[in-house]
């Protein structure tokens, strides 16, 4: 009876809210959209457009949440509707919905029960009072399918803290990331509100929602500190352009747009306009995710790790100050015979005179300087016979002059420090220290590459940190909030570039360890960027819970992850229990079979599904048997731009970030998943990519990393013995 009570109230309470959202659509829409000139007029209608967009957003959702909160030193607790925009009733003004951004808002997602006071800071003080209620609420379309008290005053508050949570976790997927406005638990809360000019490094786990943390808080921070940060200020850096496709409807979601979401590859790439290009690096060819021995030992010797070492970063800072200490050459200028200019004089301009510009800016402003001294000197000549003789010779003379002058572009700058020659402007004077060095193959294989202008991906950050000491940067490439996402793919020197871009150090930094299987270019702990920022100016921050996939999917791949021996974090999964993790052992020719039957029973339950294989040459072969079968499923390959849901195949390293319903992951054995970490990284990766079933397969003797694991989560695929080692 209580339930039917609170569904009716709360169905009033919509079909009201609902009323009100439509008189002021109706009302904004009947105004004629303004396009003149008139700034006050402009200003007006900037307010109109963003009124209209915040009524979208909550015409079919105008709240999630209702906090009944009594403040202290007031009579009656009052009910707070919680949504993702806040709404007043046009007459009275009155709050009918409250932003979840709001600082009274976040007493719906720190209070987690109890008869004692809560508390939110305002910016007129800290709050107190007592909450007499929590209640969470679904409403799609306008309708109202479900209410869930997770809090009463005075009520015994069991079983039910979690059930809200649970419901919505256990939702299938699409093919796009969704936000968790209404479902954001204490630990993300807080960090979603931290103050802007910190730089946050998240280590969360596999499922512990990073990324939509990262969304989520860049959605605060517009709204928080509106004054002082814009959207078109802010930027996303993801690992690729599917990635941003898979993401790119949360933001729109809570409301914000024109925030920029990139890869770093083709942000650079812009700041270099497109002077180079990358080489083929599509993972098929990549050694570190093909099948075969042990991998390289892990050292700075390799060409990621070394080019993307704050070391390497020094090294080109020392060499361009000896380029600009050397960059003029030791003579005077004479445009004509009779005529000089010391070479005293120009180095006093070039060295003193232009000394805060850029080196680019300054031989800018240094030619236009000699042109300027050969006009006043050709003066002296003019009406004079000799005078267009001696313009010609001075121009031609000028011309060599500053040819003479080196390579001042990023490319050629770079190319000196790899030459195996060793330019004379470097030779003995920018030794290799032993704690840095350049390796020969190193020199040789970088060098070539430069001469016809094909750069690897770690040679990206070294190129645009050149170019911003050349140029300096623009007004236009600050940012006022700065996102990386997948951050242990990332290399110190390119966390470094992107601060010289941020203003006042506002990152949000965040990633997974155990999943970087990028790490011969990118990270072995988080200390590589906390020490980048100085002490004071940067926060660590641990999410341990992982909310995508069941209780059995991730302690079964904790043990993958426990058995490579590395020490990495493991998740504690939120009590939400389902399937056992299944395990499939069948010799071929009836393999192939297998898969197929495997594919096409699960596909019955689920909305997206996965095929994951280790390598791209690999996927590609299993999405040609599916297609043989009548199973129509996309490939996902390297440069992909969208992901579309449904049946899909995948390489275990293009499904990072991703997740699906279902995952099939073929090819467990031993041969294709051995004991290093780096395969354990990938199988990790793999198995938590799943939502609700996960499904290993193989045939031969088991990888490793598999094999007997507890039967308590785990069990034989249908129709199979339970596999052995």
């Amino acid at each position: 009876m209580k339930g039917q009570n609170a569904y009716q109230e709360e169905l009033k309470k919509l079909e009201q809210t609902s009323r009100e959202i439509d008189r002021q659509l109706e009302a904004l829409r009947a105004i004629p959209r303004y396009f003149g000139d008139d700034a006050s007029e402009q200003a007006l209608e900037i307010m109109r457009e963003n009124q209209r967009q915040s009524l979208s957003v909550a015409e079919s959702e105008p709240y999630f949440g209702r906090l009944d909160f009594l403040e202290d030193g007031t009579e009656e607790a009052v009910p707070l509707y919680i949504g993702k925009v806040g709404l007043e009733e046009r007459s009275s003004h009155r709050p009918l919905v409250i932003d979840w951004r709001a600082p009274v808002a976040s007493l719906f997602y720190s209070f987690t029960g109890g008869e004692g006071p809560a508390a939110y800071e305002s910016p007129e003080g800290r709050i107190e009072g007592l909450v007499y209620l929590k209640r969470n609420l679904v409403i799609r379309k306008r309708i109202l399918q479900r209410v869930v008290d997770s809090y009463t005053r005075g009520g015994d508050n069991l079983a039910v803290t979690d059930e809200f949570l649970l419901y919505r976790l256990g939702e299938n997927k699409d093919n796009r990331l969704r936000d968790i406005v209404s479902t954001i638990q204490a630990e993300q809360d807080a960090i979603i509100r931290s103050a802007k000019n910190t730089a946050l490094v998240i280590q969360g786990v596999a499922g512990s929602g990073k990324t939509t943390v990262a969304l989520h808080r860049m959605a605060f921070l517009l709204y928080r500190y509106r004054e002082h940060i814009h959207a078109e200020r802010m930027i996303i850096f993801a690992p690729n352009r599917m990635f941003l496709d898979y993401i790119s409807g949360v933001l729109p979601e809570l409301g914000v747009g024109s925030i920029r979401q990139t890869t770093f590859a083709q942000w650079a790439l812009e700041r270099l306009e497109h002077g180079v290009e990358l080489q083929n690096t599509s993972g098929s060819a990549d050694p570190w995710f093909a099948i075969g021995p042990e991998r390289p030992k892990m050292d700075d010797r390799l060409p990621g790790r070394l080019k993307g070492s704050l070391a390497f970063r020094n090294y080109l800072d020392r060499c361009l100050e000896q380029f600009e200490r050397t960059f003029l050459p030791e003579t005077d200028f004479e445009p004509w015979e009779g005529a000089r200019l010391p070479c005293r004089q120009i180095r006093e301009w070039f060295y003193r005179d232009y000394r805060h510009y850029p080196l680019a800016a300054r031989t800018e402003r240094l030619a236009s300087r000699l042109k300027r001294w050969i006009g006043m000197e050709l003066g002296r000549f003019k009406g004079s016979h000799r005078h267009k003789e001696l313009k010609k010779k001075s121009s031609a003379r000028l011309r060599a002059y500053l040819k003479s002058w080196p390579d001042c572009t990023p490319l050629g700058l770079y190319r000196q420090v790899f030459d195996p020659a060793k330019p004379a402007a470097f030779a003995g004077e920018i030794p290799e220290t032993q704690d840095f060095r350049i390796p020969a193959e190193i020199r040789i294989s970088t060098f070539r590459g430069l001469k016809k202008k094909l750069v690897q991906p770690e040679d990206l950050a070294p190129l645009v940190h050149l170019r911003n000491r050349l140029h300096g940067i623009e007004t236009g490439q600050w940012f006022d909030h700065t996102v990386i996402d997948e951050a242990q793919d990332f290399s110190p020197f390119q966390v470094a570039l992107l601060k010289d871009h941020t203003r006042e150090g506002s990152f949000t930094i965040l990633g997974d360890l155990s999943q970087g299987i990028y790490e011969y270019r990118g990270i072995s702990g988080w200390n590589e960027f906390l020490e980048i920022f100085g002490e004071g100016k940067a926060s660590f921050h641990t999410l341990h819970r992982s909310y995508r996939s069941t209780m059995e999917i991730i302690r079964f791949a904790n043990i993958v992850l426990e058995r490579s021996g590395a020490g990495f974090p493991q998740a504690v999964p939120v009590f939400r229990s389902g399937q056992p993790v299944r395990l499939y052992s069948s010799e071929r020719p009836d393999y192939e079979a297998a898969v197929l039957d495997v594919v096409r029973r699960t596909r019955s339950g689920s909305a997206t599904v996965a095929l994951v294989a280790r390598t791209g040459e690999e996927s590609a072969r299993w999405h040609a048997i599916l297609g043989e079968a009548g199973m129509d499923a996309e490939l996902i390959l390297p440069g992909q731009d969208r992901y579309k849901g449904g049946l899909s195949v995948a390489p275990v390293y293009l499904a990072k970030g991703l997740e699906f319903d279902a995952v099939i992951l073929v090819d467990t054995d031993e041969n294709h998943y051995g004991a290093h970490v780096s395969d354990a990284k990938l199988l990790y990766v793999g198995c938590t990519r799943a939502l609700h079933e996960l499904h290993l397969m193989y045939s031969g003797k088991a990888s490793p990393l598999i094999r007997d694991i507890n039967p308590e989560f785990t069990a034989p695929g249908p129709g199979m013995p339970r596999p052995t080692a």
